[in-house]
């Protein structure tokens, strides 16, 4: 029988730091630090293969130490702004169950540590290991293990002088007389080690302008094998805030040193390069940047001079704070606190069985933090941010037809007939907030491109950036910045104070929304019409912020949970002719509430009989029955009660979700996600008429390197049976999870239900 849980995706991107935050080794596996974790990721096959936890605080650099002899490396090096280097050794292939990886804490500096490098100095691993460190503290430190020997070495840095200097660092065995002749040399910068008859010279090599903005880094080429020999491309990368990559090299003939080959960004809202690296065999380089995103460009075969964007992972660079899959379940769309909204999707390649996820589309690009948002249908959601407004939004025609052909889904499934009367895609006006419609006329008209039309202010800020491109595969960052928003269609009125949780109902007719509040008429409910974009009704109840709401799967009611360590459950009446209205039929207040924090999340169970509430006082509870015959508001109240023992968690309850599929025995599957960043998986059925704990089962508790490394914002379980993207979406055999967390990670689990 398969495992009951797997890792299936991991959406997460570098952090903004400088000093070498990604790292290539020879075996393939890319090293990059995210919040507190390494992440290993495999390009080939395009999947995170391991996260390695020890920091306390952000990594903020990383480094494989290259063998001599060539092999793949056993040991990486990591600095955080926990002031402390990690030295990593492991045997063996390198999983998610990192149980073997050995971690050796360094600790020296008295600052953040923002840039590390290492060497062997013996063709024995085990033997003679230099490593660099630079840290906030101003000062460069050399750790050494079982000593070193000296050798000739060439030293490349870079600074914010927009310059790139190559040093040139020899060893001498005696000081040799100066020669009295009239020749110009390079001065030398001699000195002896202390206590050692060791003396070294230091001449500057080389000075490489070309950036015109501050250079991050700067990186050599790794040594191959050849003829027996490890041999060293004279080849230096570089990485600018002026959003370019550059490869340089010394000519041929004349030994100076070149530019050849320049990569970067165009257009979008970036602000340049924190890092790059080569791939071992310097076929591909990669570079992250300001906003964390990774770049992967992979020199052609034919024409050594051309290089072209390759897929790579992607995700938030700051806490994601919900995420939700869409109705067929085909996707996820999450939104973070760097103020983007993020469509993800499955990928299958031709004449490959392997499924990789991938983020297909950046909706929304906003100028504030984003909070919450709701699916409208397929094609169609509702986010809300820190501002009053909730915006809605609606996929143009490039998305769908991009997405049928990566996902493999045909046109006529996605779409009806009106996809003819979709715009294009979207562009932001400048200094706009809205995604702005553009349709096919609208790209039809092209200024000219002598200099008088460039120099018109109009030209040189294009109202219009969206360029339609037919994709098969998941777009590279830069198309993902602006060639990829959706549409806004409405902004929608009425909140006092910043959004905070939106929902909408199954039959997608009805929104429900709440802002943040410190008074009761702030923290009122909104109900919203889906085709008419009117408001509905406002649902007062709460004294403080609503935190989540949920309405049942069969729409009659609608549950919502508050700050104020309180619920309401509201019901629907379909008594007018305006629309249904709801009314509040069972609450619990001060006398009643068993919870005794923050209520911070609620869900349905798939029959619409009970509920689920967790809290940061650690308790998970469901409550029911909600009984339809019950009519009068006083018995509703008495008859809804705890049907679970109270369930402590162990933890801060963040986020709580039920699938909608059932075990092989009609039991309910339970996700719970903890502040401290864990996932456990309880299944839960009433055995009898008083609650009793055998009702309650623990099934999986996720391990730290599946779990989230910060608290978990939010779960959702996918509705539909099987796993998206593969040929067993029928089958009954696979659940799939989705979760978000404050460490910036976005992950969809494959459950096994019948292992549960």
């Amino acid at each position: 029988m398969a495992a009951p849980v797997e890792v299936c995706h991991v959406a997460c991107c570098a952090n903004r730091a400088g000093g070498g935050v990604v790292s290539w080794g020879s075996g393939g596996l890319l090293a990059f630090g995210s919040c507190r974790d390494v992440i290993l990721y495999e390009p080939a096959a395009r999947r995170a293969a391991a996260a390695l936890r020890g920091h306390a605080g952000r990594v903020n650099c990383v480094r494989w130490v290259r063998r001599r002899d060539g092999a793949s490396e056993t040991e990486l090096i990591s600095g955080g702004s926990d002031k402390q280097l990690i030295l990593w050794e492991w045997h063996g292939t390198v999983t998610w169950n990192n149980q073997l990886v050995k971690s050796i804490p360094l600790k020296g500096h008295t600052e953040a540590v923002c840039a590390v490098d290492a060497v062997y100095q013996s063709d024995e691993p085990d033997l003679n290991l230099l490593i660099a460190s630079a840290a906030s503290d101003s000062t460069v430190r050399i750790w050494s293990r079982h000593g070193s020997e000296g050798e000739d070495l060439f030293l490349a840095s870079c600074a914010q002088d927009c310059l790139i200097r190559i040093w040139k660092v020899c060893t001498k065995s005696k000081q040799l007389p100066e020669t009295e002749d009239d020749s110009i040399r390079l001065k030398e910068n001699v000195f002896t080690v202390k206590d050692t008859d060791t003396t070294y010279a230091i001449t500057l090599e080389s000075v490489l302008a070309g950036h015109e903005n501050w250079v991050y880094a700067v990186h050599w080429q790794p040594s191959f094998p050849k003829d027996g020999s490890m041999q060293q491309p004279m080849r230096i990368l570089s990485a600018s805030m002026d959003k370019t990559v550059i490869i340089w090299e010394p000519d041929k003939e004349t030994g100076v040193w070149l530019e050849q080959v320049r990569v970067g960004e165009v257009g979008g809202n970036t602000l340049g390069f924190f890092d790059c690296q080569f791939s071992p065999d310097g076929s591909m380089i990669i570079a992250h940047a300001f906003h964390g995103a990774l770049h992967l460009w992979k020199q052609a075969t034919v024409n050594k001079k051309e290089w072209t964007p390759e897929v790579v992972i992607s995700g938030h660079f700051n806490s994601v704070e919900d995420v939700k899959w869409d109705p067929e379940g085909e996707f996820i769309i999450s939104v973070g606190s760097d103020q983007t909204t993020r469509l993800f999707a499955s990928w299958k390649r031709k004449q490959e069985t392997e499924v990789t996820w991938h983020e297909i589309a950046r909706p929304q690009v906003h100028g504030y933090d984003m909070r919450c948002l709701a699916m409208i249908g397929r094609f169609q959601f509702v986010s809300g941010a820190d501002e009053k407004v909730l915006r809605v939004f609606h996929a143009p025609k490039n998305f769908i037809e991009n997405f049928s052909n990566i996902s493999g889904i045909p046109m006529e499934k996605l779409c009806s007939h009106e996809s003819s009367h979709l715009p294009e895609g979207a562009t932001v006006p400048a200094l706009g907030l809205s995604n702005k419609a553009v349709f096919e006329g609208d790209m039809a008209v092209q200024p000219t491109e002598d200099e008088e039309t460039f120099n018109t202010i109009s030209n040189q800020y294009p109202e219009i950036y969206f360029q339609p491109l037919i994709l098969t595969e998941p777009p590279p960052e830069d198309h993902l910045l602006q060639n990829t928003l959706w549409p806004e269609i409405q902004k929608l009125y009425g909140h006092g104070y910043e959004i905070f949780c939106v929902a909408c109902n199954n039959s997608n007719t009805m929104i429900a929304s709440a802002c943040k509040a410190s008074k009761k008429e702030h923290a009122a409910i909104i109900l919203w019409s889906t085709s008419s974009w009117k408001k509905l009704q406002s649902l007062s109840f709460h004294n403080l912020t609503v935190t989540q709401l949920a309405f049942s799967p069969n729409d009659k009611f609608l549950l919502a949970v508050s700050r104020d360590r309180s619920w309401s459950l509201w019901r629907k009446q379909d008594s007018s002719e305006s629309g249904p209205v709801f009314s509040c039929c069972a609450y619990t207040d001060k006398n009643t509430a068993v919870h005794s924090r923050i209520i911070w999340s609620c869900d349905w169970t798939p029959d619409s009989k009970y509920f689920i509430t967790g809290s940061r006082d650690k308790k998970v509870i469901i409550w029911g029955q909600c009984d339809l015959s019950v009519t009068t508001e006083g018995n509703m109240l008495g008859s809804i009660k705890p049907c679970s023992i109270v369930l402590d968690a162990g933890d801060s309850v963040t986020a709580v979700s039920i699938s909608r599929q059932l075990t092989p025995d009609g039991r309910y599957i339970v996700a719970v996600g903890l502040e401290n960043g864990k996932i456990i998986l309880y299944t839960w059925k009433q055995s009898g008429q008083e609650p009793a704990p055998a009702d309650w089962t623990t099934c999986v508790e996720m391990d730290n390197s599946r779990s989230h490394a910060l608290a978990v914002k939010r779960l959702c379980w996918r509705h539909h049976v099987g796993r998206a993207g593969h040929n067993d979406q029928n089958s009954s055999e696979w659940l799939q999870l989705a979760s978000c967390g404050a460490d910036h990670c976005v992950k969809i689990f494959n459950v096994n239900r019948l292992a549960l």
